[in-house]
């Protein structure tokens, strides 16, 4: 039982026991049945009205208009909102009016959860309301809702009024976000059709989706820093994963021709508006192909997502229409910088590169080596200026530890990424299939990893041992389904994609005793009535007007009938705010 529950809260709660008290469960147990949703029913009722005579829908009240023996309110589903009518004498046909006078009018609120029998019919405004028959208590609400109110202003416009809007709030209260924003739902219906075509598109091919360990003795298939975690019945240090591909890869030696997955990986790193340590990508690894081919097939999967999401390939994000029709624009890595930069730094030294970056005001450490600084170059200063869908082919071998070498051009490897609106959403390779150079290339990782690099790569022999084996020339891609789905939903951060989004732990409120009230002048007998206006701390009081807190006091000592402490002056009201502010 909470310490403190504001008027609202105990008000709901007696609510609850008054439903109690008439025989009434406020959490029934029973199956409830639903023949219909909102949606379906406004969108259906007009072309065919026989077919709504007998409806049962369940959801929550978002808004009420009791008129005496006849009310309205307005109920939604996960579909939508529809209203419904009710009317004392058709819910109570008898004597007995306890279910519209008692039960509906004084003991539910906006936020419970009801189921509504009836049929639809059109009010005389043309709205489609569905009659009520019979109504039943599904959920009692403890906590009021934040209650988003539109209304129009002088020229017409709709203006919304105490939206639920706060990120932090929206972020940490997820349930409350999905209740009050519909349009948040719509994100993540969105974001839920976007996987489900990518997992018909690779079905359809034949490829198997497939489960790889989270938790993993060696950690790699990516430049990153891991979380770490100890196994106390094996006593084994152990890593939340970075990524899935080289368990993936040993898939490929077993013999599959192609297997994905759906993974949810772990990077120890910074958080921002595109980045968050716990993200789902997927990997996928065809057999017998190399990154040319794994591009075409990208190109049509992504225009396939974004036709079955948005009825053509021209998607609006932010202010950008963007175009994913195949085929999508091509540079190398190089081609890349030269174009956006006018230097050529494809046959520069460690030393070139870095004093290249010093000219560019790249931001740059004594750790780097020549993969990282043109990584760093590349990021600064041609990544935001792709907003179009671009392929970046070509990557020096340094950036590149898992990736085949190119088969025409020396020094770099044939890789891929996609970058659309300024971040990269896409990784492909052909994969590198020989274990001595594979090795070699391990090793070169752990060297920089002795220079300070935290997101070099481990030696992984078991893997190593699994290519000795021999693995097929293979394919690799993986694709970021949040980033991809911000593009896709047109959504500002990451924590817009995320039902729950990584934050820092919520600060405790510090609850003020009856010491910190006496000694800003305020007598504990009062204290009762603060905590029915929640008011719990020092801060809250500061934040007070006095003339409102004068009155709400004043209010509540005559409610509660508090006769043992006369009623404050305003003068001491307002000495109260000024000695919390400096408490």
């Amino acid at each position: 039982m909470q310490a403190f529950l504001s008027e609202q809260e105990i008000l709901r709660r007696d609510k609850k026991a008054q439903l109690e008290s008439l025989g009434i469960n406020p959490y029934p147990a029973d199956t409830y049945e639903v023949t219909h949703q909102t949606k379906q029913i406004k969108s259906e009722f007009d072309a065919n009205p026989d077919a709504f005579k007998a409806v049962s829908i369940a959801g929550r009240i978002m808004s009420r208009r009791v008129q005496g023996s006849a009310s309205f309110v307005e109920l939604e589903d996960s579909s939508g909102r529809i209203q419904v009518y009710l009317r004392r004498d058709d819910l109570c046909p008898d004597e007995d009016k306890t279910l519209y006078n008692t039960v509906f009018k004084k003991l539910l609120d906006i936020g419970d959860i009801v189921g509504i029998k009836g049929y639809v019919f059109k009010t005389k405004l043309g709205e489609t309301t569905i009659y009520a028959q019979s109504l039943t208590v599904l959920s009692k609400s403890l906590r009021p809702l934040p209650i988003v109110k539109e209304a129009k202003d002088e020229a017409g416009n709709t203006k919304t009024y105490d939206a639920f809007t706060d990120p932090e709030q929206r972020y940490r209260q997820r349930y409350v976000d999905l209740i009050v924003n519909p349009k948040v739902r719509d994100i993540f219906v969105k974001r839920s059709r976007l996987m489900n075509v990518m997992r018909d598109y690779l079905n359809e091919k034949g490829y198997l989706e497939v489960e790889t360990p989270i938790l993993q003795p060696i950690y790699g298939g990516a430049a990153a820093r891991p979380f770490k975690t100890h196994h106390n019945t094996l006593d084994m240090t152990l890593y939340l994963r970075i990524a899935n591909e080289l368990y993936l890869k040993r898939l490929i030696v077993g013999g599959y021709d192609g297997v994905y997955e759906f993974s949810k990986d772990f990077r120890n790193e910074g958080m921002s508006r595109f980045h968050n340590p716990e993200f789902t990508q997927i990997e996928l690894y065809v057999a017998y192909k190399d990154y040319e081919w794994m591009m075409n097939l990208v190109e049509e999967v992504i225009e396939k997502i974004a036709l079955e999401l948005h009825g053509t390939t021209i998607v609006r994000v932010g202010e950008n229409d963007i175009n994913f029709k195949r085929p999508w624009k091509r540079f190398t890595m190089y081609e890349a910088i030269e174009h956006f930069t006018g230097i050529d730094i494809s046959e520069m030294s460690e030393a070139e590169l870095r004093q290249t970056a010093q000219n560019l005001n790249v931001p740059i450490d004594d750790s780097m080596g020549k993969a990282k600084l043109i990584d760093e170059i590349f990021g600064e200063k041609c990544e935001s200026q792709l907003i179009q869908p671009t392929f970046i082919t070509d990557y020096p071998v340094e950036m590149s530890p898992l990736a085949k070498k190119h088969r025409t051009k020396e020094g770099l490897v044939e890789r891929f990424e996609a970058i659309c609106n300024g971040k990269e959403i896409c990784n492909a390779f052909s994969e590198l299939n020989d274990p001595i150079d594979q090795r070699k290339r391990f090793e070169e990782q752990l060297e920089l990893a002795k220079r300070g690099d935290d997101e070099a790569m481990m030696l992984d022999e078991d893997y190593l041992r699994a290519l000795e084996y021999g693995m097929p020339p293979t394919a690799g891609l993986g694709i970021g389904i949040d980033r991809l789905s911000m593009i896709m939903t047109n959504s500002p951060s990451i924590q817009e994609v995320l039902f729950f989004p990584q934050m820092r732990a919520e600060k405790k409120i510090e609850m003020a005793t009856p010491k910190d009230f006496e000694s800003i002048g305020i007598a504990s007998d009062f204290m009762p009535i603060f905590h029915k206006i929640g008011l719990h701390t020092m801060p809250q009081i500061a934040e007070q007007k006095p003339a409102a807190l004068f009155n709400e006091v004043c209010r509540m000592r005559k409610k509660l009938k508090i006769k043992t402490v006369q009623p404050p002056t305003e003068a001491e009201v307002e000495a109260w705010i000024d000695k919390a502010a400096k408490y």
